[in-house]
């Protein structure tokens, strides 16, 4: 942890996508909208940021965009502003550096909408900006092993060393870990951004090869919810543990 670091005020909740896996509930409703008990996906994300302190969440809209917003009017905390993307659909990373101008300078979170997770002892989001050290990281993710995941049918994304750098996961080639869908960034990655659609898998891979990728594994259990049958699953792990 950087001496003196604090949660990060600032938030992207990447939320724009088509949701095509969620087919058909997504031909009516935004997947951001989609209920895992009785919850929208995003409010288990807005939550989460309240929870920890965080008081602006900028998230970006595309697909069913009206309905989108609609919702998000009736949140209070975190304030939400709208980065509003109907007329093109710019993937992870071009949707974050539209809302640049929204998120400042400061290192700030990024969460996926179709994600969430269930904190152990301490918030995964307090967790991870304790994590943070400006000096060493340009990209800090949040990570679950295979044991700690429900809905998630690939096998695995990053490799972590002793220290939490991170190299992409290869057959046979360590524990794999799952990018669990947070993670904090500086926006100084995205210096030269050309503001068209890009993923943000391209500066994941940049950040490897400059040794600035870094990991945290969460505490707790991280639930993905990609597809109608997803949502049974994860209903079935919060109904457990209550």
């Amino acid at each position: 942890m950087t001496a003196g670091a604090s949660v990060p005020q600032k938030a992207m909740v990447l939320a724009a996508g088509l949701g095509k896996r969620m087919r058909p509930i997504t031909d009516i409703i935004p997947k951001p909208l989609v209920s895992v008990a009785g919850k929208p996906l995003i409010d288990w994300s807005l939550d989460a940021l309240a929870e920890a302190g965080v008081p602006l969440a900028v998230v970006n809209v595309h697909h069913l965009a009206d309905k989108m917003e609609a919702h998000l009017k009736r949140r209070t905390a975190p304030r939400v502003v709208i980065s509003d993307e109907r007329e093109e659909l710019l993937d992870s990373a071009g949707g974050i550096v539209r809302a640049l101008p929204s998120l400042g300078d400061e290192p700030f979170f990024i969460l996926n909408a179709d994600t969430f997770w269930i904190d152990g002892a301490t918030s995964n989001l307090r967790r991870l900006a304790a994590r943070w050290n400006d000096g060493r990281m340009d990209i800090l993710l949040m990570l679950a092993a295979p044991g700690q995941a429900t809905g998630h049918t690939g096998r695995g994304d990053f490799v972590m060393d002793g220290e939490g750098r991170l190299v992409r996961f290869r057959d046979g080639a360590g524990s794999p870990f799952i990018y669990a869908g947070a993670a904090i960034i500086h926006p100084r990655v995205f210096a030269n951004a050309s503001g068209g659609p890009e993923s943000l898998n391209r500066y994941f891979d940049r950040a490897i090869a400059e040794s600035r990728l870094y990991g945290m594994q969460i505490d707790g259990l991280w639930l993905t919810v990609g597809t109608p049958d997803a949502i049974g699953e994860a209903e079935a792990v919060l109904a457990a543990k209550v």
